[in-house]
């Protein structure tokens, strides 16, 4: 069982870590530091939109429409908070 725990830890980590990759590199984009048309960010870019946007879609279906303000990642950043922090902890 200690295995499988440390796996899921470990998935909700890289998780994590990919997400504040995300997040960071957004906020880059919107204040046009990093540019979509230099091909290495442009990979990255789409790489982790295409990773990503299965798990914020059915979020942003839920949250109200808050336009130019996207929460999705935020509800993402807590739920996986919540399972790395109190939820696996108490399986052990």
């Amino acid at each position: 069982m200690i295995p499988l725990i440390n796996t899921l830890q470990l998935v909700l980590d890289v998780a994590f870590t990919l997400l504040l990759v995300h997040v960071i590199m957004s906020w880059l984009i919107n204040f046009q530091v990093l540019n979509l048309g230099q091909p290495l960010v442009a990979q990255i870019w789409q790489g982790l939109n295409k990773l990503f946007e299965p798990v914020f879609r059915p979020v942003r279906n839920i949250l109200p429409n808050t336009h130019p303000l996207d929460l999705a990642p935020l509800v993402v950043f807590i739920i996986i908070i919540a399972l790395r922090d109190y939820f696996l902890p108490s399986l052990y």
